[in-house]
């Protein structure tokens, strides 16, 4: 279902700030709890910071159990089946705490609810989920929240193609030091094994004045810690009535007083330019630290991913992001088990991975999405063949990571301090500029501070030193 857009985003905003309103006044002195799950990227994860801002907003207060909420809502992702798979699990929980709490309300949005066959499948076994939207109209959750306590059953509201890019909502940020800010919307690439073009939409980027008022407004609010957001970033621009590049919004960004960092994820090796790697060379503010996510190390397999480069030019780029900026971190994504994988290919990937020297990787086994051209590939890879690669993968990172990370042994680096270590209250645990886990002892009131630290010790996915 999709109504008739109002027109501009500042219309659509206020709409939504409306319906907050109202939904504020329905729900006055009661204070009824939410409990957010998020899965998938940070993209996602900055949009459940939306939904619970709008929440807030209305009155409702964050429960510390799923179970004990008042609204449940998932915010989804479909990059990979076992997210998917998670989803359904949780929902069976969900409905016998539904017969204990009949007045509890079940959201559903994100990614996978962009998926035809999931809809399908919702409408069939899941009746008892209240509401169930997408991701080109999470900025109506305030509007839709409202209909759903107001006409019981159902409501599903899923659009086929995006609508206004509409930012000025409340947000619930987890730190008051770091934010993240969407700078685009969607992606172009239709690699051959990804969903997310047929869920996002293809590439939208915002205005740039939109977005240095945003960053602007953070600043003022205290934070010094900027993450800016894309499918690809470095295609920013390019969609704009007047064209500006990735690299110039750099420039931008780093003029705004009172950001001290300055990160953004995700880039595709293909349309890195000579001149974001003169950004990075030339802005302070902005960390020496690159995502590049690199899939595979085969010729053959980049080709058939759709990725339009080879293994030659990745590695190339990672030269030039080192020359340029020597202290660089570079962390990448690989995808192990892709259709027609043979031995020789997964080796040209453990290649790429000793050569380029990742500081970090995400790696994963691949999952068959449906709709994506490589699903109807008939060579699928044998599941014990690429969980024998994958683990032999992990090894080989492992000895890179320690490799890398032992260079830091005995040098100090500047770190952001985001919160008490999870495991030992005594500690501290933050992110250095090349974006390394670093813990170490120091008192609390340290938190949102940026400290020295000597590194006296790496354990290959973190680092520990002393204040």
């Amino acid at each position: 279902m999709k109504r008739e857009h109002m027109g501009n985003a500042a219309e659509e905003a206020l709409m939504q700030k409306a319906a907050i309103e109202r939904m504020k006044n329905f729900l006055a002195g009661r204070h009824p709890s939410y409990y957010i799950t998020t899965l998938g990227c940070q993209m996602n994860a900055h949009d459940s910071e939306k939904l619970a801002g709008i929440l807030e907003e209305m009155g409702f207060v964050l429960s510390e159990q799923e179970e004990a909420a008042d609204l449940v809502v998932y915010n989804t992702c479909c990059v990979r089946e076992n997210a998917e798979l998670k989803v359904y699990g949780r929902l069976g929980y969900l409905k016998s705490y539904k017969k204990k709490n009949p007045n509890m309300k079940i959201a559903l949005c994100g990614c996978m609810m962009q998926e035809p066959h999931v809809i399908e499948k919702l409408k069939k076994s899941y009746r008892w989920v209240d509401l169930i939207f997408g991701t080109h109209n999470l900025y109506r959750f305030a509007e839709l929240l409202e209909s759903v306590y107001e006409t019981p059953g159902q409501l599903i509201d899923i659009w086929d193609a995006p609508g206004e890019i509409v930012e000025d909502l409340p947000s619930i940020r987890k730190t008051s030091f770091k934010a993240s800010v969407n700078i685009m919307f969607g992606c172009n690439n239709f690699c051959t094994y990804c969903i997310v073009p047929y869920v996002r939409g293809r590439e939208r980027s915002r205005e740039p004045e939109e977005i240095i008022k945003e960053i602007q407004c953070l600043a003022a609010s205290g934070v010094k810690e900027i993450q800016l957001l894309g499918q690809n970033v470095n295609s920013y621009g390019k969609t704009l009535q007047n064209p500006i590049s990735f690299a110039q919004l750099l420039y931008k960004v780093s003029e705004v007083e009172g950001i001290e960092r300055i990160r953004f994820m995700t880039s595709h090796p293909k349309d890195l330019s000579p001149e974001l790697i003169d950004a990075m060379k030339n802005c302070p503010k902005v960390c020496p630290h690159f995502h590049l996510p690199l899939q595979s190390g085969s010729d053959r397999l980049l080709k058939e991913m759709n990725r339009h480069y080879d293994k030659a030019k990745y590695l190339d780029i990672v030269r030039r992001l080192r020359e340029a900026v020597p202290e660089m971190a570079i962390t990448t994504d690989i995808i192990v088990g892709f259709p027609g994988e043979t031995r020789e290919d997964f080796l040209e990937t453990v290649d790429v991975v000793r050569k380029a020297g990742f500081d970090n990787a995400f790696t994963f086994i691949y999952s068959k999405r449906e709709g994506t051209p490589a699903a109807r590939m008939e060579n699928q890879v044998d599941p014990e063949e690429a969980k024998t690669n994958f683990e032999e993968l992990l090894v080989v990172l492992k000895e890179v990571m320690d490799q890398r990370n032992e260079r830091l042994v005995g040098k100090t680096l500047q770190v952001l301090v985001e919160d008490v270590n999870n495991h030992d209250a005594s500690m501290l645990t933050g992110r250095s500029e090349g974006n390394y886990l670093v813990h170490f002892k120091g008192g609390s009131e340290l938190i949102g501070q940026t400290v020295p630290v000597k590194i006296d010790e790496q354990l290959t996915y973190y680092l520990v030193g002393t204040l």
